[in-house]
């Protein structure tokens, strides 16, 4: 039985979770959670879960208030406490799907600690996936990914042999706004942004599905966990979402992973540490695969993939800038601050008018990520 610490309980990715870990109790253990600021969630989680001994939230106010509510559960509150609850907490499984920069410390300390680690959080290989490489190859710990385009890759890549992959293609399905042209895009609103056409995420996920920074992201992952050049990955338009990534081989067949939109098998599959049955589909075109849209991915249109492999081969802190300044800029927009193509105008500059740290240790991707933060915010007063 895997004793199971999730991070990131009340999210989309945390409550799909639970749905699983609530279905096998023979296999997982839940032991530990964190829920940030939503801390009315928890007599819900612990009802079902009454094994669980250890609960971070995201303030001190809360901290206070919870440790006289539940004397008999340790709890923990703020950055340092996510850390904590990992070092101290009975486990042997993270799954770590929290939103944004604050995922990556997480990440490594579960692999000093030697857990297994399910990685839902993009931005820990994004910002940092050389230290999180090397934290993995110091220790015992093993990393899983999460997301439902990497879980397709690493089932598409163990049936083959990557002598014989001639590209991987990851799927896209355009976001909310993928029938508008850019002169389009000047006035949507927010409501509109979060309205997406296939998959039901998180706000932040959703904006950067709209602007396609989460599609730069995961080719980005894509080389960290499969060791793939992003010369070999291409970006497919998908509209249906249900083909989550194909590869096409030297001879020119294609083979694929297809399944409706929904992240219950992708959590599944790094649940069971990959020991779960699955088929696989094989077709000379892709056409053959079934009644779906392909399009070509246009890279004018979609300028955030651009801009976050230009900061990968930039190297440095290039995408800590990224992923720091393209993090407050969808808050600027959820928050009516800015427009929606001010994202993009946000991140650019930032990554422009910043100066880059050449192989940047933990404590100076950290500085990074708050000096990006800072002009980012800088940025978004101009465009007002």
């Amino acid at each position: 039985m895997r004793k199971v610490l999730l991070l990131g309980a009340t999210g989309s990715i945390g409550g799909q979770t639970l749905d699983i870990l609530n279905s096998d109790r023979t296999s997982f253990c839940l032991t530990s959670f964190s829920v940030g600021n939503r801390v009315s969630r928890i007599p819900e989680i612990l009802s079902s879960f009454p094994n669980v001994k250890h609960i971070c939230v995201k303030n001190r106010s809360d901290y206070e208030t919870l440790i006289k509510q539940y004397p008999d559960i340790a709890f923990h509150y703020g950055d340092e406490g996510l850390k904590e609850i990992i070092e101290q907490a009975d486990c042997d499984m993270v799954v770590n799907a929290l939103v944004g920069f604050a995922g990556l410390v997480p990440s490594i300390v579960s692999l000093k600690k030697d857990k297994i680690l399910c990685l839902a959080n993009k931005e820990s290989l994004v910002v940092a996936g050389s230290l999180v490489k090397e934290a993995l190859a110091k220790g015992k710990g093993k990393l899983i990914p999460i997301d439902s385009e990497h879980v397709a890759i690493s089932k598409l890549l163990s049936k083959v042999n990557i002598d014989d992959v001639e590209e991987i293609l990851i799927t896209a399905s355009g976001g909310s706004f993928r029938h508008l042209n850019r002169d389009e895009l000047v006035n949507v609103t927010k409501e509109d942004a979060l309205n997406h056409p296939t998959w039901g995420m998180g706000a932040k996920i959703t904006i950067d599905s709209a602007t396609m920074f989460n599609k730069g992201f995961e080719v980005v992952e894509a080389k960290w966990l499969f060791d793939i050049p992003l010369s070999k990955i291409r970006i497919l338009m998908h509209d249906e979402s249900n083909v989550h990534s194909a590869i096409r081989l030297k001879d020119g067949t294609y083979i694929a992973d297809i399944s409706k939109p929904d992240m219950h098998g992708p959590i599944a599959y790094a649940l069971f540490e990959k020991n779960v049955e699955f088929s696989l589909s094989k077709a000379n075109s892709l056409e053959e695969f079934g009644p779906f849209h392909f399009h070509t991915f246009d890279p004018n249109r979609y300028p955030a993939v651009k801009i976050t492999t230009s900061a990968f081969e930039k190297g440095g802190t290039a995408l800590a800038i990224v992923n720091a300044s393209n993090e407050e800029a969808v808050y600027g927009f959820l928050d009516g601050k800015i427009r929606f193509l001010d994202i993009e105008r946000v991140v650019q500059r930032c990554l422009d008018d910043l100066p880059l740290i050449d192989n940047p240790d933990l404590t100076e991707t950290i500085e990074a990520d708050k000096k990006a933060r800072g002009y980012a915010h800088k940025v978004m007063e101009e465009y007002k």
